[in-house]
């Protein structure tokens, strides 16, 4: 395959990634032969890859093609939907997502979630945060001051909301409200960070502070973000995944799969000849 000729990867400083140090503490994903099926429809097709640990893993590929249901497998949120199974393995750390033994509360706590449109509690800024630690049962006033803190500052979102955390945060912009979202999920110390088109209902300068956020989250937790946004997957991602039609179609270093893919598929993709 000859080396491609894109627009997508001008400007992304590559070299600035890799020198990125990830947390050897960080979790990981591995699939192996993994299969979601909605009653008898297979969305997602003998899936095999494992995410690096404590890096941005983007997923990428047309509508329809099995991103975001590959991502919420992850968490079991589609075990929401009625008829959906799945088969092959899917694990956490090495240990079996969908084993019978498994505490899916407890399972959604190591994997925080971030959707496409940002959904945050009709409730106080300060709410929203202490949401999840009340749930696992923190209830001292200090504690919960110090997590809400800590967490909007690791949300790039601290300065912007300090003097408003009583108020509610139906009343912040879109890209605030988005990253109240990133500061709730983190609030409960996850370990991996999934991210469904988190910036598809945002504005270019919402989008760019999530984006400069992903960076800043870099090394400390392992990311995966779903995006259909090309640019968007070249600017973020350590790694990136392709996914056509349920089926993993190449998997590698983002720089690599940007300019110089394994499939032809991928290239057809990426310089826009489908999708």
């Amino acid at each position: 395959m000859t080396t491609v000729s894109t627009d997508l990867v001008k400007g992304v400083d590559f070299t600035n990634r890799d020198a990125t140090e990830p947390n050897a503490d960080s979790a990981w994903v591995e699939a192996h032969d993994f299969s979601v099926y909605y009653g008898n429809n297979q969305a997602v097709a003998e899936v095999t890859l494992k995410t690096p640990p404590g890096l941005v893993t983007a997923i990428i590929g047309p509508s329809g093609c099995g991103k975001s249901t590959f991502l919420r497998a992850i968490n079991r949120m589609n075990d929401l939907i009625p008829g959906c199974h799945v088969s092959g393995s899917l694990t956490l750390e090495g240990e079996e997502v969908y084993s019978p033994q498994v505490d899916v509360v407890a399972l959604r706590r190591r994997i925080g979630m971030v959707f496409q449109k940002p959904n945050p509690f009709p409730k106080s800024v300060f709410n929203n945060i202490a949401y999840g630690p009340r749930i696992h049962g923190i209830r001292s006033k200090n504690q919960l001051s110090e997590i809400v803190e800590r967490s909007l500052k690791h949300a790039a979102l601290w300065d912007e909301v300090k003097d408003r955390l009583a108020d509610n945060a139906l009343g912040l912009s879109g890209g605030q409200q988005q990253r109240l979202c990133i500061a709730r999920a983190l609030a409960v110390e996850p370990e991996i960070l999934l991210m469904d088109e988190p910036t598809s209902a945002l504005d270019p300068r919402a989008t760019a502070k999530i984006e400069d956020l992903i960076g800043q989250l870099r090394g400390e937790y392992t990311i995966i973000i779903v995006t259909h946004n090309m640019q968007q997957a070249a600017r973020v991602s350590d790694h990136t995944a392709f996914l056509y039609e349920g089926r993993l179609i190449e998997f590698g270093p983002t720089d690599r799969l940007f300019t110089n893919p394994s499939e032809k598929r991928t290239e057809d993709y990426i310089t826009g000849r489908f999708g």
